[in-house]
């Protein structure tokens, strides 16, 4: 998601009076400003928007663990849900499935990786053809599975 499309993201909530949308985008839109005023006048690149609404989501779901925990304020706990299900909308989808188990195959072919060894130049270089936007825990998997 480019930070055009966030914004545009945000008007359309304003249009729709959805709060919660409102509210997370405006909340990534703001971080994202003060990180690059903090970072000298730049364009903000694709990369740094998805790497913002990572942090706002992690935070968030931190947030909602305590909340489910302290179990005082269902309504605040709720919010959070909706802002972590906004969050996780606004991000990239993962690859996973057959589509990374093609990839997986395609990168340790390319690398010529052959023991464990080379397990994590594999998960880098994933990492690195996906942006990150990857099952993990999947990959490691396979990769594993695939690597003596």
């Amino acid at each position: 998601m480019t930070y055009e499309e966030l914004h545009a993201e945000m008007v359309a909530a304003m249009k729709a009076k959805d709060k919660v949308r409102l509210g997370v985008a405006r909340l990534v839109l703001g971080e994202l400003k003060n990180a690059a005023s903090r970072g000298g006048a730049h364009e903000i690149t694709e990369e740094e928007v998805t790497a913002q609404i990572k942090r706002t989501l992690k935070q968030t779901n931190e947030t909602l663990e305590m909340s489910e925990k302290a179990g005082n304020n269902a309504e605040r706990t709720e919010n959070l849900r909706e802002q972590v299900a906004v969050l996780e909308s606004l991000l990239p989808q993962q690859v996973s499935g057959d589509e990374l188990v093609a990839l997986v195959e395609k990168t340790i072919a390319e690398l010529g990786a052959t023991s464990k060894k080379d397990m994590g130049r594999v998960m880098g270089a994933l990492a690195a053809a996906t942006n990150g936007n990857f099952d993990k825990p999947a990959a490691a998997k396979e990769v594993g599975s695939r690597l003596s």
